[in-house]
């Protein structure tokens, strides 16, 4: 029996008087000479202890109250993870500011609206062309103060402000923050209209990361170690930013995602945190390299790996055969997988969007387990999640410590617990629509409970198609299952008061390339896509599609489109997330030539 309601084991206690900077202090204090934060320069990788960040920390922080941040004032930051992003962030904290983090990708007008809707008093910006877009949204921002620039030596510059009395006042303000103070907002970057301001408070995510700290213990020891790469202005990212620190295990900064592949090797990490896609490009790219007899070895080791993690993931032995085949299989294949990301990653957290099972059953089998969780925003990311100890393939796992997941009537699930955020920013109207007078937070996802609480997500409740013949279908299925094909980058299906479901199919670059090279084609994307080769791989992905689901709900045409759906035409949002009502709008000739006789 599906039981409709789950709650996870008691929390461990954090003092509402504690905050995100309460750890760094008592660490620096200490004396405490681990490298918490290590990131590549002058050849090598280099590090900052637990005093050498305080101090830095302290002396940032210094800054902004010289340069006039006062208790709850929010501050802007706009710029890829790297290091500085976490100290900025730190120090605003400690001058007893909000950091309101910017995604990389946003336009002037998004941006221009999160300053202005924030109140933003100052910012922080990467380089010279993030402090352009800030300069850019002024117009529609008059409130923003000064922009301090990490290439130009901003933090330098702003810490050469303080006087002595700032200086030794940071921590006494610092102290002012307690856990019902706000420590963030974060724009979500929705799939319509503006992004609204989810207000976090430092309790929020302090109580979230300490819970966290409990499931994933195992991966947490002294010897561990993670590489940051997602962007820090996305909660779940920042998640780990806090998890981390608290659990005293060093945190890295690649470079850039190009060169994400050497970096790997070079910090070797322990554990990663991604997004489905880049599991898929990672997989795609091991598939693509392989050819001739190495493509066979490949599959066949694919099929291994299959039968082994499904074994394994159910309880049961995989059976002589299946063992002794994948102790070959590792050999051959899953060992150079291992030795691409660094030779030590064991364990990876996914989050974002869910993660194809053939995916997690692959990189289970090659020693690289990847723990799906699942969040929001508003629940200061993680709500469940996988752990090494408690795992279920094609499920987010089960609630965290102290936090309670129900399923509606309707199938939403229902948050509730010390990670649910207090509301919106400025939007009281929004943070009633979600939240209930019995706290419970109101997902907008679709899913369902088993029988021994683990988590499945099976859609979005307004995402919900209804042809004309009245039938109901989640495009997620299938919009997940056409993206295995690793000629295709994204999905997205249509058939809202249509008689029948379609789809509308983007390739993925790299792959089509591949491709043509292999079958000696040659053209543009746009006319590759028209290709008779290419329309017969995307046909075998509809069909892997459809076998997911009832005759009524299965995709009955397919439009391959010749550009993909992009963050700069409003497409994607920054997690990657469809924005449907604008690629409905953008290819609406394409949508009705599908269903034209």
């Amino acid at each position: 029996m599906v039981q409709r309601t789950a709650n996870g084991p008691t929390p461990v206690e954090v003092p509402k008087e504690r905050n995100l900077v309460s750890t760094l202090w008592e660490r620096a204090d200490a004396g405490d000479q681990r490298q918490i934060l290590r990131f590549y320069e002058d050849g090598g990788w280099q590090g900052l202890t637990w005093p050498q960040l305080a101090e830095r920390v302290e002396a940032i922080a210094a800054g902004l109250m010289a340069a006039g941040v006062e208790p709850g004032d929010r501050v802007a930051l706009l710029s890829p993870t790297r290091v500085e992003w976490t100290i900025a962030d730190l120090a605003i904290l400690a001058a007893g500011g909000v950091t309101v983090p910017i995604y990389e990708t946003s336009s002037v007008d998004q941006t221009a609206w999160i300053l202005e809707d924030s109140g933003a008093k100052l910012a922080f910006a990467s380089n010279a062309d993030f402090a352009k877009v800030l300069d850019q949204a002024r117009s529609q921002a008059p409130g923003l103060g000064e922009v301090f620039v990490f290439d130009d030596g901003g933090l330098d510059a702003l810490a050469e402000r303080a006087g002595d009395t700032e200086r030794a006042g940071v921590r006494e303000r610092a102290a002012t923050r307690t856990g019902d103070d706000l420590f963030s907002l974060i724009y979500t970057s929705g799939t319509t209209g503006n992004p609204k301001g989810c207000m976090l408070t430092h309790h929020n995510m302090l109580w979230t990361a300490e819970q966290s700290g409990v499931v994933l213990q195992s991966m947490l020891k002294k010897e561990d170690s993670t590489l940051l790469f997602l962007p820090l202005a996305h909660v779940f990212a920042r998640l780990v930013q806090y998890l981390f620190l608290q659990a005293n295990v060093p945190m890295g900064y690649a470079r850039s995602s190009d060169t994400l592949i050497e970096d790997l090797p070079s910090f070797r990490p322990t554990f990663l945190l991604a997004v489905p896609r880049v599991f898929e490009k990672v997989f795609n790219g091991a598939q693509r390299k392989a050819t001739g007899v190495k493509r066979k070895i490949f599959d066949w080791a694919v099929q291994v790996a299959y039968k082994w993690s499904e074994a394994v993931d159910a309880g049961r032995s995989p059976g002589l055969l299946t063992s002794a085949q994948h102790g070959f299989a590792d050999k051959l294949v899953y060992s150079k997988l291992r030795d691409a990301m660094g030779g030590q990653v064991n364990h990876c957290v996914s989050g974002g969007a869910p993660l194809a099972p053939h995916l997690a059953h692959f990189f289970n089998a090659a020693g690289i387990t990847i723990l799906e969780g699942y969040g929001l925003t508003e629940t200061t990311a993680p709500a469940t999640v996988n752990s090494p100890d408690q795992m279920r393939i094609g499920t987010v796992g089960v609630p965290l410590p102290g936090v309670e997941v129900s399923v509606a009537d309707d199938g939403e699930v229902l948050i509730r617990g010390g990670n649910v955020f207090p509301g919106y920013f400025n939007n009281d109207e929004a943070t009633r629509d979600v939240l209930d007078e019995d706290g419970w937070f109101h997902s907008g996802d679709l899913g369902e409970l088993d029988e021994d609480g683990f988590l499945a997500i099976t859609g979005r409740k307004k995402e919900i198609i209804v042809t004309a013949g009245g039938k109901n279908v989640a495009p997620a299925v299938l919009e997940e299952r056409l993206k295995a094909h690793a000629l295709v980058s994204q999905a997205m299906v249509v058939g809202d008061n249509r008689p029948f479901v379609a789809a509308l199919v983007t390739l993925d670059a790299e792959e089509l390339a591949s491709f043509a090279s292999e079958r000696g084609l040659e053209g543009s994307t746009a006319e590759l896509a028209g290709h008779e080769a290419v329309r017969a791989e995307i046909d075998k992905a509809v069909e892997h599609a459809n076998a997911a689901v009832s005759k009524a709900e299965t995709i009955r045409k397919t439009r391959i489109l010749e550009r993909d759906f992009t963050q700069e035409n409003e497409e994607l949002t920054p997690t990657l997330k469809l924005r449907r009502n604008n690629v409905v709008q953008h290819f609406a000739d394409e949508i009705e030539g599908l269903y034209e006789q």
